[in-house]
């Protein structure tokens, strides 16, 4: 299994293309971590510039969030708009069916409830009419 050409392919790639970026960008990491406490200790240590600083490293995670959110707005967009022009003509079709098909059931609705609403009319009605009639006596 280990001489199968994917598999050395893959491990290969494995360096490459997986702990490669992943180790030089920790050495980069450390690199800064380690310029930004020289320029802040060296002499005095300034405690103004080390909130600054820090200020700085607080903000960076939001602001990489925020452009990969506006990145994933802006591509959804677009993709919106690219979708809208291949949506055949007869979804225009559907959505006029979908309309007529709501038209009538609301139409079976008030048929329905028209009847209610006249018996719940003539029920009140008699009760006034009973109403009067105990008045009189």
């Amino acid at each position: 299994m280990e001489d199968h050409p994917s598999y050395r392919l893959h491990r290969k790639q494995l360096w490459t293309q997986i702990l490669l970026p992943i180790l030089i960008a920790a050495l980069v990491f450390i690199a800064v971590i380690i310029t930004t406490s020289l320029a802040t200790f060296r002499g005095n240590g300034d405690v103004n510039r080390w909130a600054a600083i820090s200020t700085i490293w607080l903000i960076l995670p939001i602001l990489v969030v925020s452009v990969i959110v506006l990145i994933l707005l802006i591509a959804m967009i677009y993709l919106m708009g690219r979708l809208t022009a291949l949506i055949p003509p007869y979804s225009l079709q559907a959505q006029r069916i979908v309309y007529r098909i709501e038209d009538v059931v609301k139409h079976v609705a008030e048929m329905v409830r028209k009847p209610v609403h006249a018996l719940q009319e003539l029920a009140t009605l008699v009760k006034m009419y009973i109403e009067k009639v105990r008045e009189r006596m």
